[in-house]
């Protein structure tokens, strides 16, 4: 297992080799691409990391939480700061997820509804600022309705099904 990269990249060469193409020349020309690629993405990234970072330790997330509180009987109170950082932060969720899995442990309700929910929600507004600041899509604002949605019905859907199975 530890020698598959190294395969890989003597594949790559001895296939360049044996077509007579100029390997290193077009290792270069591909970090370029992928440097600009970087230099594209790299500000919208910040912006939404930034954000979900500033939600987290100012206290407001956990004053959005408080607020919605009376809405999301359904949701339980511990999942709730991983259903709100989820849709912008994986490295955020993941911090959540883990301070969860720690404190209620894996096996709990609480630790399967938020195992669920890391599964089948996304990183929404990390996705649509990385993707959509490459493509430069005019209207994306249509996409972040249908999102939003898609994530409400994974973390709903997470919470239903846990506690109906229950095992």
């Amino acid at each position: 297992m530890i020698y598959v990269i190294p395969a890989v990249i003597a594949i790559v060469l001895t296939v360049s080799l044996a077509k007579k193409m100029p390997s290193y020349e077009l290792f270069i020309d591909g970090a370029e691409e992928g440097m600009k690629i970087v230099a594209g993405i790299f500000p919208p990234l910040v912006a939404v990391l930034t954000a979900a970072y500033m939600l987290r330790a100012s206290g407001t997330l956990d004053i959005i939480i408080s607020f919605l509180a009376p809405v999301t009987k359904l949701i339980p109170a511990e999942v709730m700061p991983l259903a709100l950082i989820r849709p912008l932060s994986g490295s955020g969720a993941i911090g959540i997820l883990t301070e969860i899995l720690n404190t209620h442990g894996a096996d709990s309700e609480i630790g399967r509804i938020a195992s669920v929910i890391m599964g089948s929600t996304e990183t929404t507004f990390y996705c649509l600022c990385v993707y959509f600041a490459k493509t430069r899509v005019k209207h994306n604002l249509k996409a972040v309705p249908f999102a939003a949605a898609g994530d409400i019905v994974g973390i709903i859907t997470a919470v239903i099904l846990i506690k109906l199975v229950n095992f």
